[in-house]
């Protein structure tokens, strides 16, 4: 039995396998995804960066597809593919043409129980994922923002990035990353998502030949982690090369299902612009937004921008800029804060409302134009809420008032609940340090 919403089918199968899907018939191409309910979020210390590293381990083959086979078999077909992990989730997905769908279908179902994890394999990948964690922290934004993220989270798990500390990826085994896939890639923890030139029925019935006999799964453990209220502002300061200075700033926000989100998603396009929020990227030129004029226009910031992201629990809406040469940390921060205390302090005008709500309208519509744009919403809205909140996400954004944005900016960016990352260039603090002996 299908639930429908307009014209999407949601149909849960016997083995606890969600599938969600829509019928396009506007270019004779279809996209298939899996998502797995886990990511940084279902990590504890010692295993952090494991859902990451899993992801990695799927792409290395199976018995049926060996390494580099798929590589080779969607290029033929003209599709392309990819995977990624974030703080709730793991996805893969397939693009190709309606008539080679099948291909990713049958390899999806595959590797959700046949991955080797060979013992080799395993640990040159290692090799991998710990180059990529040093390559980020040659980034000043990733070392300032994965410190703000472990100050602003003490209790829950997304206090650890999604790459894990590196300590972690050094000691992890082969038995842990193989039990984390048998645990958490299963029909029971998974969604299936597409959108396409397809038939629902015939779809539905292929899905169920292939993944309908894949075993449910072990129980998955719940994580019933919860923040405690934040009672003051906390400061992170962190050193590393370079000749720029960054500023961020994190308040906790809503999640995606909570009634004040809406809110939030019109108070970040009135502060920063309108965003399309989709992991493929897309906002407005932000130059009428308030921080660009506070900030970048009075050239105390090279960039100045804010945001947040729908997710399973309360994460961050975060402020982030790059302060111009001159200018000082402190000068950029105080800025900031200003707009931020005059968004709670000062009702937003009508006019600013009605076009924060239009641009946003338009970039959630230019971010879900395509076949691959409309099976990621569907997948993504499923794992973080239910497919039901990407179909009305136009007329809750609609139905957002002055009123409902300066409660939700009184009630979230509050100075208890602050906190604030600085990023000082080694040659400036050596600069700042020496002055003051």
């Amino acid at each position: 039995m299908s639930d429908v919403y307009g014209d999407i089918r949601k149909t849960v199968l016997s083995n606890g396998l969600t599938v969600v899907l829509r019928e396009m018939h506007h270019a004779p191409v279809a996209s298939f995804w899996v998502w797995y309910r886990v990511g940084s979020r279902n990590e504890a210390p010692g295993i952090t960066g494991i859902s990451h590293w899993v992801e990695h381990m799927l792409f290395k083959g199976t018995p049926t597809y060996p390494q580099g086979q798929f590589d080779k078999l969607v290029a033929r077909e003209g599709g392309v593919f990819n995977g990624m992990t974030w703080i709730d989730f793991t996805t893969y997905f397939e693009t190709l043409p309606s008539d080679r769908i099948d291909l990713a279908l049958r390899v999806e179902s595959d590797r959700m129980v046949h991955a080797e994890f060979d013992p080799e394999e395993t640990n040159l990948e290692r090799t991998v994922i710990i180059s990529e964690r040093q390559g980020n922290e040659n980034n000043p934004g990733f070392l300032l923002g994965e410190a703000l993220q472990a100050a602003a989270f003490q209790a829950h798990s997304y206090h650890h990035s999604v790459m894990g500390w590196q300590a972690d990826l050094e000691s992890m085994t082969r038995d842990q990353l193989y039990n984390h896939y048998l645990t958490y890639y299963a029909p029971n923890n998974a969604i299936v998502a597409a959108a396409g030139d397809f038939a629902y029925d015939a779809m539905l019935a292929r899905i169920e030949e292939l993944f309908g006999a894949v075993p449910v799964g072990p129980s998955v453990p719940m994580v019933r982690l919860q923040e405690p209220v934040q009672r003051g502002e906390r400061r992170v300061i962190v050193e590393g090369p370079g000749t720029t200075s960054y500023l961020e700033i994190g308040y906790r926000a809503p999640r995606a299902t909570d009634p004040d989100f809406f809110p939030m998603v019109v108070l970040d396009s009135i502060l920063g612009g309108a965003k399309g929020m989709s992991l493929f990227g897309g906002g407005t030129a932000n130059r009428s937004s308030r921080l660009y004029k506070a900030l970048v226009e009075t050239e105390l910031a090279a960039d100045a921008d804010c945001g947040m992201n729908p997710t399973v629990d309360p994460y961050l809406f975060s402020f982030s800029a790059t302060v111009r040469e001159g200018r000082s940390l402190e000068q950029v921060e105080a800025a900031m804060m200003a707009q931020i205390e005059r968004i709670t302090k000062e009702p937003v005008s009508e006019q600013e409302l009605a076009k924060a709500i239009k641009q946003t309208r338009a970039q959630f519509a230019f971010s879900s134009e395509s076949v691959t744009d409309q099976a990621y919403w569907l997948g993504f809205s499923e794992s973080v809420a239910d497919v039901s909140w990407f179909e009305t996400f136009m007329q809750r954004l609609e139905k957002v008032t002055v009123d409902d944005v300066q409660a939700a900016a009184r009630a979230y960016l509050k100075r208890t609940q602050r906190n604030v990352g600085w990023y000082v260039p080694s040659v400036i603090g050596e600069v700042q340090g020496g002055s003051n002996e």
